[in-house]
């Protein structure tokens, strides 16, 4: 690594700094689906990178083997559709492609495959872009196997989840990828204290980097000018809102629970449905509003009388660190949460509820004597947990690793 390299780098982790000169580093970044309707900590981060150096986003899908439904259907063809295309400018110096991955890694035959012919496709558009002293970036574990393959000077894994712990995923394998990652990796950063401990244990050097939050964009849920949705200006209130992928991490036995013993209130569900909720849509007071626009989310949120987190205890909430809690919070909305070991370091300004019934107690309570001032210490929790914030705290880590090893050389 040059001296140029090491002295661009360390400039680019002041937050406030301009985009990097042409020449300079550049950074290949694997994650999930650039285009989907939830933004993660993978968008957040690769985002602001984006504005200081040339970023290739890599999707990489193939986690979980898909179904025969109509929806995977669509969504692999969309994959296959997209890979075929060179990489896309979606801003200044950030570029996004599509890297298929075939799911049935435990074949040693088809693991060979997705090393070569991902190996290909990124190496050829590192060529086309005309980048040079290269890091490589994972945020998902499956494409670890390119680690070291794309001469790179510096490989980051910022590990999000216990990808392992997802539904309809191939658990060992996709545990062995994680833990292979880890070790190949210079620098790994977790999100959650869970993931913390099982990381330093491969690798001692892990750093925690908690999620930070777009504040100042859910905080228009409290503005007086912030209009609610259509459909959500005449719903009976009180509302009990939910935002984010309605998946198998939500515990649905729960909010059918909560929909069945409180028929005065309003469920709203704003999201993509992948779990069964077919018995929550026949209650007449739980409103699916589908998946909405990332910029939409501030105004759904200010229908919310009290935001919820209804996940499921497993190993994938246990390792979990929930980015909507955060959004939440910034939103000013009282909060009420299933407990996890992260959920539960927020108990003194969110209601952490232990069983289904506890649950709904958390939420009268709530409804009942929530205050301004509580309502001002949630967002001050969250005040300056901005993404400039944690990005520029994970770039300093990066610089100074990068340094480290340029001088071992």
């Amino acid at each position: 690594m040059t001296e140029e390299s090491i002295t661009q780098l360390e400039a680019m982790s002041d937050a406030s700094a301009g985009p990097v000169l042409p020449g300079g580093l550049s950074i290949v970044y694997f994650g999930n689906d650039w285009f989907a309707e939830n933004r993660t900590s993978s968008h957040h981060i690769a985002r602001w990178l984006g504005e200081r150096f040339p970023v290739l986003y890599i999707e990489t899908p193939g986690m979980r083997a898909p179904t025969a439904s109509r929806r995977d259907f669509k969504k692999l063809w969309k994959k296959l559709s997209r890979a075929l295309r060179p990489p896309q400018r979606v801003a200044g110096q950030m570029w996004v492609m599509t890297m298929p991955q075939i799911p049935y890694r435990r074949w040693p035959f088809i693991a060979h495959l997705n090393r070569l012919y991902g190996r290909y496709i990124v190496r050829r558009a590192i060529r086309q872009l005309g980048f040079r002293e290269v890091v490589s970036w994972f945020v998902v574990p499956h494409p670890g196997a390119l680690a070291r393959q794309l001469g790179e000077s510096f490989v980051v894994y910022y590990c999000i989840d216990d990808y392992s712990g997802l539904p309809d995923v191939d658990c060992a394998e996709i545990a062995r990828l994680d833990a292979a990652l880890t070790r190949a990796a210079d620098q790994v950063f977790a999100a959650s204290t869970t993931l913390l401990e099982r990381k330093r244990k491969l690798r001692p050097a892990t750093v925690f980097s908690p999620h930070g939050v777009d504040f100042d964009h859910f905080q228009k849920a409290a503005a007086p000018a912030t209009p609610v949705p259509e459909l959500a200006r005449n719903l009976r209130h009180p509302v009990i809102g939910f935002f984010g992928s309605i998946g198998g991490w939500v515990d649905v036995d729960l909010l059918l629970d909560l929909a069945r013993s409180k028929p005065e209130w309003t469920l709203l569900m704003i999201g993509l449905v992948s779990a069964d909720v077919h018995e929550l849509r026949d209650c007449p007071n739980v409103v699916f509003a589908g998946a909405q626009p990332y910029e939409k989310l501030p105004e759904w949120a200010k229908a919310f009388d009290v935001a919820i987190l209804p996940y499921r205890l497993n190993q994938g909430s246990i390792s979990a660190n929930p980015l909507k809690l955060r959004e939440y919070l910034a939103t000013g909305k009282p909060v009420v949460a299933m407990t996890t070991p992260e959920v539960d370091r927020f108990a003194h300004c969110v209601g952490v509820a232990h069983t289904r019934d506890e649950f709904l107690r958390k939420i009268e309570d709530a409804l009942t004597g929530d205050s301004a001032a509580q309502k001002q210490a949630r967002i001050r929790e969250v005040t300056g947990c901005t993404w400039e914030a944690r990005a520029a705290e994970v770039l300093k880590v990066v610089a100074a690793g990068m340094a480290e090893n340029s001088r071992a050389r």
